[in-house]
């Protein structure tokens, strides 16, 4: 299953954010064992050294552990699950905020949409199930 891209960004920084996102989600669960660097850039349709860099970048961020011929695992600290969906809460607020004000909303305004279009969004999926 190919995955789609963004040509902003680059790419194994998106990977480490799907990571991140099936964290915070809950399809990523601590301690899970995660593909291999192949098999990650074989599912994503990516070159292998652009596997292997998001890797080093999540082990450095204590998100993933790899032994000695041992399959690469998710950490199983809660405390860093929980750190990186408030990593991506703030992200995503941050940026609501930066458009809102660039666009001169007053924030009264623009918690009111949001709070309005959260609970349709929520109510649309919530039937999809």
């Amino acid at each position: 299953m190919k995955q789609t891209f963004n040509s902003r960004d680059p790419l194994y920084l998106q990977v480490v954010r799907q990571f991140k996102e099936k964290m915070a989600n809950g399809q990523y669960k601590p301690g899970q064992e995660v593909p291999s660097r192949r098999e990650l850039a074989s599912q994503l349709g990516i070159n292998p050294n652009t596997a292997q860099r998001a890797y080093k970048l999540m082990e450095e961020e204590d998100l993933v552990h790899t032994g000695k011929n041992m399959p690469s695992k998710l950490t199983g600290d809660l405390k860093k699950f929980s750190f990186v969906r408030q990593e991506l809460i703030q992200e995503a607020v941050d940026q609501f905020i930066e458009v809102v004000k660039s666009l001169g909303i007053p924030l009264e305004e623009a918690q009111e949409e949001l709070s309005r279009r959260y609970q349709v969004n929520g109510k649309a999926s919530e039937s999809d199930d």
